[in-house]
């Protein structure tokens, strides 16, 4: 691999420049919240989509939050008298944050992007120039070393990833670092891994510049970096899951054929993964003819684990190739050269008796029972990030439920979750709705047909009855009989526990 396209990198042995810069950047208010004052939320949005003429336009002036905008977000040129004024300019020359232009201009060497953390922390997530978000924008297709910075699949993993306290954490594939950078909060220990060098270099100025502590960081493809007898309580990854003919770029092609990257990434995690800890994953799979795809699925999961899985999106072949080649510029280039690449795209999908390809997220958890759970299934509707207390409160819920018979879920208590609310559908003027919707306006956002009994229990669930109680009272309100009821309803009642409904009270 080749990374002469690419500049110099700031030096990573030079602590005290880095934290020099940090102050300078939060004393201009270069921050998340400060952009967003200063460009105002179309400039601000069009920045996430890497449009930077609304921006440009936003910083004509010269105050020094501009000056910034303009050298890191904007890759300007700016004169070094101004910048002299914001910055310790010199120092930042001396260990490459900075490059001189001509005699009296300075321009920057990486792409630094404020990150507001999740507890409002001023973060900077260091990336190549032109790279801060979404794809290369064609600076890929000069060179697979490139570093990208945080894109949607990125905040997307960092919001649906398990935040409890833990020993040992593991990012697999760190990129610019922004995984590292979460997990530092809630890890005595990370380790990153990535098998280009120049991301672990970025990562390294990542948390320097985000002022977080240092991280184990080591070069490798996948698990190889680390030792056999190596075991984290969490592995996030947002690998290069992208299925492609070839591997020409490094942050998004995996290099092995079809989507067997994933595949051995999620069937390795279950052994490197401590008792009760997570493994959380990003990752496409492909929807093969004549296969099911949960199914195939299914097939990833290791031994010993329980798993969630749920696919977000699927794309037909066209699309997927198209959405990729776009990611790489590759729609700028020769005409017939695009065409070649999307032409030997769809070959590769072909061959393999490729249809479409599904994007979702994977989650283990390491478990000692005797049989595993593994759930499944499409879930395209909006959710509310973060969403890591959910994945965790989904795996509790497997617990119990795996845990309680019949006639312990009957004597068992019961809560109605937070903001569900009941819907009614039917005919205007109805007596009776065709049937009744739960829904969810958290986490999930779930929802759920159910019976009148069913809407009944859940609608009287505050925990200080039993369900069997519960079911009795329903039983005599409807004139049924309460020993048929207490039969028919704990299936019922388990869906609406596995998926969120109701909780179990303690």
């Amino acid at each position: 691999m080749s990374n002469s396209a690419l500049s110099p990198l700031p030096s990573a042995d030079r602590p005290d420049v880095a934290a020099r810069l940090r102050d300078a950047l939060l004393g201009a208010s270069f921050t998340a919240d400060g952009l967003l004052e200063l460009l105002g939320a179309p400039a601000y949005a069009a920045l996430a989509r890497s449009e930077v003429v609304p921006a440009l336009r936003a910083t004509r002036g010269d105050t020094p939050l501009e000056t910034l905008v303009r050298l890191f977000l904007l890759q300007q040129p700016v004169p070094h008298a101004r910048v002299a004024d914001v910055l310790p300019v010199d120092a930042c020359l001396e260990a490459g944050w900075l490059t001189g232009i001509g005699g009296d201009e300075v321009a920057a060497t990486v792409d630094i992007r404020p990150y507001g953390g999740p507890d409002g922390e001023d973060w900077f997530i260091v990336s190549d120039l032109g790279c801060a978000v979404g794809g290369a924008g064609g600076i890929g297709s000069r060179d697979e070393g490139v570093v990208l910075g945080v894109g949607g699949a990125s905040t997307t993993l960092a919001g649906i990833t398990v935040r409890t306290p833990v020993a040992a954490a593991l990012d697999l594939g760190t990129g610019s670092g922004i995984q590292a950078l979460h997990a530092a909060r809630h890890a005595t220990r990370v380790t990153a891994t990535d098998l280009n060098p120049r991301a672990l270099h970025t990562t390294a100025l990542t948390l320097a510049l985000s002022g977080a502590p240092a991280v184990d960081l080591r070069e490798g493809s996948l698990f190889e970096p680390i030792a056999a007898d190596e075991t984290y309580d969490l592995i996030v990854s947002n690998p290069p899951f992208v299925i492609s003919p070839g591997a020409r770029l490094t942050y998004r092609d995996g290099g092995m054929g079809g989507d067997d990257l994933c595949r051995t990434l999620v069937q390795q995690a279950g052994d490197r993964l401590t008792e009760g800890g997570y493994a959380q994953f990003l990752a496409n799979w492909q929807h093969v003819e004549g296969e099911d795809w949960q199914d195939r699925l299914r097939s990833w999961v290791p031994r010993g684990c329980d798993a969630w899985i749920v696919q977000r999106e699927v794309q037909d072949v066209t699309q997927y190739a198209e959405l990729w080649l776009r990611d790489a510029g590759d729609h700028r280039s020769d005409p017939v050269e695009y065409q070649a690449r999307y032409d030997a795209w769809l070959d590769e999908f072909e061959a393999r008796k490729v249809r479409s390809v599904g994007f979702g997220w994977i989650t283990l958890r390491r478990t000692g029972a005797a049989e595993p759970s593994v759930t499944v299934e499409e879930w395209p509707h909006s959710i509310e990030q973060p969403l890591g207390e959910a994945v965790r409160a989904h795996f509790d819920r497997v617990d119990y439920l795996r845990a309680t018979d019949d006639a312990a879920l009957l004597a068992g208590h019961f809560e109605l979750a937070a903001e569900v609310v009941q819907e009614q559908v039917g005919l205007p003027g109805a007596e009776d709705p065709e049937h009744v919707v739960l829904r969810q306006h958290r986490g999930m956002r779930r929802a759920t047909k159910v019976d009148t009994v069913g809407a009944g229990f859940a609608g009287v669930c505050d925990g200080t009855l039993s369900a069997g109680r519960i079911l009795d009272a329903i039983a005599q309100l409807v004139g049924e009989d309460p020993v048929l009821l207490r039969d028919r309803t704990p299936a019922q009642i388990r869906l609406l526990v596995e998926q969120g409904f109701l909780n179990p009270v303690e």
